[in-house]
């Protein structure tokens, strides 16, 4: 996983079942409140974007 978190300005590159987050370069932390919010929006606005990307390829005629 790679998820780049705008307001952090970090990559967030693993996570694990307690909660745990690692970034790229960084050891495994228990995020704070701030970084949880930060990592959420930005794990949302990649969904969405994702989506989006996923609707306009489906509904492209096939060429094939």
């Amino acid at each position: 996983m790679r998820l780049f978190v705008d307001t952090m300005d970090a990559v967030l590159v693993a996570y694990d079942d307690a909660g745990r987050v690692r970034f790229d370069g960084e050891d495994w932390s228990n995020p704070t409140l701030q970084e949880t919010r930060a990592i959420l929006f930005a794990a949302r606005n990649e969904i969405e974007a994702l989506q989006e990307l996923m609707l306009a390829l489906e509904s492209r005629p096939s060429t094939g």
